[in-house]
């Protein structure tokens, strides 16, 4: 175990892709001696530990660089469980010594180009460059801020080269007509109802087809789903473009867990020609959720942060992430996840705050079954004002048995369903009416929730059971 970084360290370093010169080769050996017992550094040759209060998120199973997954929890990692989640660690430590803000900064995806060298000589060259004697005189100077200035001129462009140039400011969108019915909508103030619809397990798209042309007159939009649970499904995007072709407005969600950046640059470039208006950014469910052989649970190419951050200056700067311009840039309306019960609510507001700097405009919430306690969240969410930037919409799922509510809150991260609705559920199997008592929980939500300042909508998940939520819509009184 380091002596900074909690957790075991189980990952060996990086090994390096082409022979580097023998300097290099001897910095390298010298950073890992001294590095790897006191952070269990891994060599990515992209360090981040001045943000991360100086906590490897290289730890992270994952390899997430921007924060934690929605799988977040104090007590462990839900992909390995014998370790701490590594970014819980870094933000509680970050709070405790006042660093917070220094999380807000979107950070770029690894340069795997550097992957098994030093990071030092990057520092180096930059110090040499700004000045031996600039830099003394910056940090001996009695002038407020002046360490901290002198230090971020050394170290800030080593972790934003100039293929990223990440920050901790939000970015409005630079257009200003909506470019999807869920947009419009939300623009202009109406209270939305979007639904999930599961993509078929095989090239039979009938029940697929059959489940848009029920919910389209009772929702705005409807998502589809991208790999959840780490199971194999017929693609967001195909799905997608069944429903445009069936005159609904779609909701294409993309998993950073199968994307690298060119494939996540490739897929929005189509999706947006096709039609495609509203993309869900997603870091995704671990491998370890799904079905063996399991892929690599190691590590992500990008997360979602890191997705928005893409995608934003594609269509608004219309660049692609090597700089190269695009003609004819994409349009769409960003959104990410949001989980206001994965951990410490003041945590899953930064959060929230650094995916909406990155791009995102609207939320689709996790499950919900607790709507007092969802106020706090709201609140952690209006301190650090981005209640006017971001459309939210809370996750509703009508539970159809008691073994399904208890599923949900013991094995999917994120997702806490209280003692009473447990409770209710299971007197309803006792009675022999699970289904009907799962409806009643859920059209109760509603009525809590949509009275609530900040929430513009809610995104009904019925996982499988489409049919019931035409009802939920009537019955909740949300049928335009």
């Amino acid at each position: 175990m380091s002596v900074f970084t909690p957790g075991r360290r189980w990952q060996p370093p990086f090994m390096p892709f082409k022979r580097e010169p023998f300097k290099k080769r001897v910095l390298a050996k010298i950073e890992l001696a001294v590095k790897g017992p006191l952070f269990g550094c891994r060599m990515c040759g992209n360090c981040l530990l001045q943000e991360t209060a100086f906590i490897c998120p290289m730890e992270c199973p994952k390899g997430l660089r921007n924060g934690p997954c929605g799988g977040s929890t104090p007590e462990k990692c839900y992909v390995d469980e014998s370790r701490p989640c590594v970014w819980y660690k870094i933000y509680e430590r970050s709070f405790k010594l006042g660093r917070e803000a220094l999380l807000l900064e979107v950070l770029p995806p690894m340069d795997w180009e550097k992957a098994g060298s030093d990071s030092w000589g990057d520092v180096i060259i930059q110090a040499k460059n700004i000045g031996v004697k600039k830099i003394a005189a910056g940090l001996t100077a009695q002038e407020a801020g002046s360490v901290s200035k002198t230090l971020d001129s050394i170290f800030r462009p080593v972790r934003q080269p100039d293929w990223w140039q990440g920050d901790s400011l939000y970015h409005a969108p630079k257009y200003s007509e909506p470019v999807s019915e869920l947009e419009r909508k939300l623009k202009a103030g109406e209270f939305v109802v979007a639904a999930e619809v599961t993509p078929p397990l095989s090239v039979n798209t009938d029940k697929l087809k059959q489940n848009i042309e029920l919910l389209k007159p009772y929702v705005t939009a409807i998502n589809f789903t991208d790999g959840p649970s780490a199971i194999p499904r017929m693609s967001s995007l195909a799905c997608s473009k069944f429903a445009l072709d069936q005159g609904a407005d779609p909701v294409m969600q993309i998993a950073a867990r199968d994307r690298t950046r060119v494939g996540l640059q490739s897929e929005v470039l189509g999706a947006s020609a096709l039609g495609v208006r509203n993309i869900l950014c997603l870091t995704g469910d671990s491998m370890v959720l799904g079905p063996g052989p399991r892929g690599r649970m190691d590590i992500v190419d990008i997360d979602a942060i890191q997705m928005l951050w893409i995608l934003r200056r594609m269509r608004d700067d219309g660049k692609y992430l090597d700089g190269r311009e695009i003609k004819t840039p994409p349009q769409y309306f960003l959104g990410a996840a949001a989980t206001p019960f994965a951990s410490n609510m003041k945590f899953q507001a930064l959060r929230e705050q650094k995916k909406v700097n990155a791009g995102a405009q609207f939320f689709q919430t996790n499950i919900v079954f607790d709507a007092e306690a969802l106020d706090e969240w709201l609140n952690e969410i209006s301190k650090r004002d981005i209640l006017d930037k971001v459309y939210i919409m809370i996750g509703i799922t009508p539970l159809k048995t008691y073994k399904t509510a208890a599923y949900m809150n013991n094995k999917i991260p994120g997702v806490f369903v209280p003692d009473k609705v447990l409770k209710r559920m299971e007197a309803a199997k006792d009675k022999g009416n699970e289904e009907e008592e799962g409806v009643q929980i859920a059209l109760e939500l509603i009525e809590k929730i949509k009275i609530k300042q900040g929430v513009h909508g809610i995104h009904i998940m019925a996982v499988g059971w489409e049919e019931i939520v035409p009802r939920i819509v009537k019955d909740a009184g949300l049928l335009r």
